[in-house]
């Protein structure tokens, strides 16, 4: 039986509009503000099917980097889709043969080791801002001034305010 399965597209640049449209007549899809991220409901026996089918459609049209699923498994996981080149398919294949792994294990635990290393990293950086905002500030000051920014706050354009084509981008754009 074919369920239908969310599927996250990330871009290795923002999409033209061209190359926007020309995929949208083949797949629905629904885009973030700055063209970098794709949305895509796929219809399939399971998750993996639906992103190697996606790709597949898509893989000509759009400069794709990561498919994922978008909402985790019954165990909390999210697939990965990554299309690798052979000479790093055969380097993961070499390694992990090294190391006992299957590749698909290797690669799972080496994605795990590095989210939670930039996880750790970000945390580090995080604390030692607010040990430098405490020098000069309250932990009261701080907290208050927290409460009061964080619901307005939006997080600040990655590219200029014009696209890959040259024209003004708009607050929200859906797809044609």
């Amino acid at each position: 039986m074919k369920r239908q399965h969310a599927v996250e597209i990330t871009l290795t640049r923002p999409v033209t509009r061209v190359e926007l449209h020309r995929a949208s007549r083949r797949v629905p899809l629904a885009t973030n503000a700055d063209r970098t991220r794709l949305m895509a409901v796929r219809q399939a026996k399971s998750p993996g099917r639906a992103l190697r089918s996606l790709r597949q459609d898509l893989h000509r049209l759009l400069p794709i980097d990561v498919l994922t699923t978008h909402y985790p498994d019954a165990s909390g996981h999210v697939l990965l889709n990554v299309a690798f080149t052979r000479a790093m398919r055969s380097a993961i294949d070499q390694t992990a043969t090294a190391r006992g792994q299957k590749p698909a294990e290797f690669l799972a635990r080496a994605v795990v080791k590095a989210v939670g290393r930039d996880e750790r990293a970000r945390t580090r950086h995080l604390t030692a801002q607010l040990q430098d905002l405490l020098v000069h500030h309250t932990p009261e000051a701080v907290l208050a001034c927290a409460a009061r920014v964080l619901p307005d706050h939006q997080r600040p354009p990655l590219r200029s305010s014009r696209d890959a084509d040259g024209r003004r981008r708009s607050a929200a754009h859906t797809t044609p």
